[in-house]
C-alpha cells in the first residue's frame, strides 16, 4: 500500500473515532516516521496526505460541526448534507493532489 495512502487512511480512521482533526493529524503523524523513513516517499507530501485525511466526513464528534451548525443556521440532517460532505469532498480531493504531485516531484 502507498505510504500516502496509508497516512491518509490512518488519518480519516482516527478523525471518524475521535472527531477532532488535530487528534487525528497528531496521531497519524506519530505513527507514520518510520513508513516514511523506510518508504523513499518525502515525508513533506506524506504529512499534506495526512492533513487531507484529518479533515475526512465531520460529524457530531466533531466541534466545527457544531460551530458550522450554528452559525449558517441549518439543522444537524442539512449540515450533514451541506458541510459533511463538503469536508469528504476537500479530504478526497486533497489526497488526489497529492498523489498527482508526487509524480511530479
Amino acid at each position: 500500500i502507498s505510504p500516502l495512502l496509508l497516512g491518509w487512511l490512518i488519518a480519516v480512521g482516527i478523525r471518524l473515532a475521535a472527531g477532532s482533526a488535530t487528534v487525528a493529524t497528531i496521531t497519524a503523524v506519530g505513527v507514520m516516521p518510520g513508513v516514511a523513513a523506510a518508504s523513499g516517499v518525502p515525508p513533506e507530501l506524506i504529512v499534506l496526505a495526512i492533513g487531507a485525511g484529518s479533515v475526512f466526513f465531520s460529524h457530531v464528534n466533531d466541534p466545527g460541526f457544531w460551530l458550522v451548525k450554528s452559525y449558517v443556521g441549518t439543522s444537524m440532517p442539512d449540515t450533514f448534507r451541506t458541510w459533511s460532505m463538503l469536508e469528504t469532498a476537500i479530504s478526497v480531493l486533497g489526497l488526489a493532489f497529492v498523489v498527482a504531485l508526487s509524480y511530479v516531484v
